[in-house]
């Protein structure tokens, strides 16, 4: 390892994860880089706060890199107190140094000498043998000097414990002053920031195995993993003692672990009910989900004369007719103060939520500028949003932005504390949300708003803990609305019937013939690439493009993975060409005109988990002559610009598991079904699936396989404690 003692004299680059790229003037260096002292070279590294006033030693290695030539790669620095008296003397008459000029730093150094620094360090009473010194000046002089040194331990002290430079510098950039008081106290605090499997091999390094506090913390990321691994919001001891076993190899008696959740329990950590075991978190969330609802129930049921009148002029007016199941979906929504609709594909939500904004705007008599402020159209994703905001001619946004999240605390400024005051909320998507949003939602809503869910009972749960739609449905307490009525899109359209079979496990034989909007095509694992590969190239001949076809796969591993068929499609739908730019990206090559996923939310650039878009260019930066590429990819006309460390936040979007693909509908979706996702084929999947077309349909693979997954129905079985909370309170 080489080292460089000197200062920063400029900022190249800078990234939010401290990332640095900047010149740096040489003072001193180990031997084998004399030639560099009293020169300006280019560093790079992680650093903290980086300021042009300190004098660093970097620890790394002085090399050529093949695009931008000789450069000092840092992997560790320290902060280095300055020596000799005109050094000692030009620190403290520095911006780093509050309340100290030129002349109190002379005099320092003159009765202090050239260990005045340490000195003062060691006791801030020094600086008062200093003629003139004042005790206010004194402590100023004394706190400069520490928060100058303070960084620098804390920093060093973490990496002396096991933590990469990287890691340090996000806890002590977090958690500052308190970083090292929670390493003592407790390191698995810091697991919001760090991987839990990484402070706990440092905890291991100078405590047992069974140590009373390891026990205490892996039970509680044992209870979150398995939670959010099955969806559960509570867990029975069984299932914890097993989740400690698969994930820590930790096997505990029962007398043992009963003691390990008693502890739990006084610390409120988990809430014991019974057989019941929940992390307080999620216990504290149905309870007030629970206590939100059953007062919204007080509410009475709006008098709206006029409605039935109203809605025949709208049907007039619109020139729709709308069944009975329609009509009483649209009226309990106006006069309820929840209400729940829930329908398949071709079943007309779509239609009531238009007829029902376009009712209330009517009835309350809504300017434009009023409908912002009154009316809030919300659902889980940024595609899902845009849907019902094109159905409605109004703005429409996801959740996580309605209520103003902070991604870095995960947490809402919108809060029980700062309400929106929007009077009716239409959330679509239902189903999606967990117990965390839904929880969130309601606490950062007025109680006398009228809330409208709008979802489908049968597709896929939330990716998160909880079950909500099926649980609200299940009380029987709120206005529920099923819409079973298929509109067909043709004679022989098929898709929406499809998935009603499905649903039903009764799938006749007609799933084998070809309709007008769907087709089965039967075949061998080892061939669903090649016909993949030929039905989407004579779309593509047919004219449609990448935006008009998606296909769905259940999940990214094995031989008709996600990850496999992307580079499959990409060579077919963006193939490369001198006039496409490319950049690597670990062991994937993104293009100019890719179709990519976005696969975390950052409110601060409106884009959000499950958005899909297009790399629009991908630029070559020049900065001080030394070049940097950055990825431009536009969401529908939000772009947003990546740089090369950001692109973990994409994934090429030609194929995206069934997941992602909630809260969209594609025109045409190709559907493989391969014994290689046995793991993943279950009803609710391909239900959900199926569902996301709305021109056509291509189910492509084994009949046996297909079969299968509808009849599979592992997914129904989540446990959660909202329903009988519910019902607690009002009966």
């Amino acid at each position: 390892m080489q080292k460089i003692i000197g200062k920063i004299k400029s900022t190249i680059y800078q990234s939010t994860n401290g990332f640095f790229v900047g010149t740096f003037r040489v003072k001193e260096a180990v031997e084998d880089l004399q030639d560099l002292v009293n020169k300006t070279i280019t560093v790079t590294g992680l650093i903290l706060d980086p300021n042009e006033e300190e004098i660093y030693e970097l620890s790394g290695t002085y090399q050529k890199h093949e695009r931008y030539g000789y450069q000092f790669a840092f992997q560790s620095y320290e902060k280095k107190l300055p020596e000799g008296k005109d050094g000692v003397i030009e620190f403290l008459a520095s911006p780093l140094i509050k309340g100290c000029g030129i002349k109190t730093a002379r005099q320092i150094v003159e009765i202090l000498g050239e260990n005045a620094l340490e000195l003062i360090k060691e006791n801030q009473s020094n600086l008062l043998l200093v003629p003139g010194m004042t005790p206010k000046k004194a402590t100023n002089i004394y706190l400069s000097v520490l928060a100058h040194s303070k960084i620098d331990d804390m920093l060093i002290t973490l990496k002396n414990n096991g933590f990469s430079i990287s890691e340090a510098t996000r806890l002590v950039k977090k958690y500052q002053d308190k970083t090292l008081i929670f390493l003592e106290e407790n390191i698995y605090f810091f697991k919001d920031l760090i991987s839990f499997d990484k402070l706990d091999r440092i905890y291991l390094e100078d405590h047992d195995l069974v140590d009373d506090l390891r026990l205490l913390e892996c039970t509680i990321e044992a209870m979150e993993r398995q939670c959010n691994t099955a969806g559960d919001t509570y867990l029975y001891q069984e299932e914890i003692q097993d989740s400690l076993k698969k994930n820590f190899k930790i096997l505990l008696e029962e007398e043992k672990l009963k003691w390990v959740l008693e502890t739990l329990a006084q610390k409120e950590r988990i809430v014991w009910e019974g057989e019941k075991i929940f992390l307080s978190n999620y216990y504290e969330m149905e309870q007030d989900i629970a206590h939100l609802l059953a007062r919204k129930l007080t509410y009475p049921l709006k008098q709206l004369p006029k409605l039935d009148e109203k809605l025949n002029e709208l049907e007039g007016l619109l020139g729709v007719k709308y069944n009975h199941e329609q009509k009483e979906a649209i009226k309990a929504a106006l006069r309820n103060p929840i209400t729940i609709i829930s329908g398949g594909p071709g079943t007309g939500k779509t239609t009531i939520v238009n007829a029902i904004t376009k009712l209330y705007i009517e009835l309350y008599h809504l300017s434009p500028i009023d409908i912002m402020g009154v009316i809030a159209l919300i659902a889980p994703t940024g595609r899902a949003a845009k849907k019902i905001s094109m159905s409605t001619n109004l703005p429409a946004m996801t959740i996580h932005r309605y209520l103003k999240w902070n991604k870095d605390t995960n947490d809402f400024a919108v809060n029980e504390e700062n309400k929106n005051h929007q009077k009716l909320i239409i959330v679509d998507e239902t189903s999606m949300i967990d117990t965390f949003l839904f929880s969130s939602l309601l606490k950062g809503t007025l109680e006398s708003a009228q809330i409208i869910l709008v979802g489908d009972t049968f597709q896929l749960p939330s990716v998160g803990p909880g079950l909500i739609l099926n649980d609200l449905v299940a009380t029987n307490l709120f206005s529920f609305q099923s819409l079973k009525t298929i509109y067909r899109q043709s004679e022989n359209s098929y898709i929406p019937y499809l998935a009603k079979e499905i649903k039903e496990h009764q799938l006749d034989e007609s799933f084998k013939e070809k309709k007008d909007d769907y087709n089965f095509i039967e075949c061998e694992s080892p061939y669903i690439k090649e016909l993949l590969r030929q039905i989407v190239t004579r779309s593509l001949e047919k004219g449609l493009k990448a935006d008009d076809i998606q296909i769905l796969a259940p999940m990214y591993k094995g031989e008709n993975g996600i990850d496999n068929l992307n580079l499959l499609l990409q060579d077919i739908f963006n193939p490369p060409s001198k006039e496409k730019k490319e950049i690597s990206y670990f062991d994937v090559i993104y293009r100019e005109n890719d179709k990519v996923l976005q696969l975390v939310n950052n409110p601060d650039c409106n884009v959000y988990n499950g958005d899909i878009g297009y790399i629009e260019s991908i630029l070559e930066k020049n900065t001080l002559n030394k070049k940097h590429l950055e990825v431009l990819v536009n969401f529908d006309g939000n772009r947003i610009l990546y740089q090369k460390e950001d692109l973990s936040s994409i994934k090429h979007a030609y194929a995206i598991t069934i997941h992602k693909s909630q809260g969209s509908e594609f025109p045409h979706v190709i559907l493989p079904i391969s014994k290689n996702y046995y793991k993943m084929l279950y009803n609710k999947l391909i239900y959900t699936g199926v569902s996301r077309a709305k021109k056509s349909l291509v189910l492509l693979g084994e009949e046996t396989s297909f079969l299968m997954a509808v009849q599979n129905d592992y997914s129904l079985n989540r446990k959660t404690g909202l329903l009988e909370k519910i019902m607690n309170l009002i009966n």
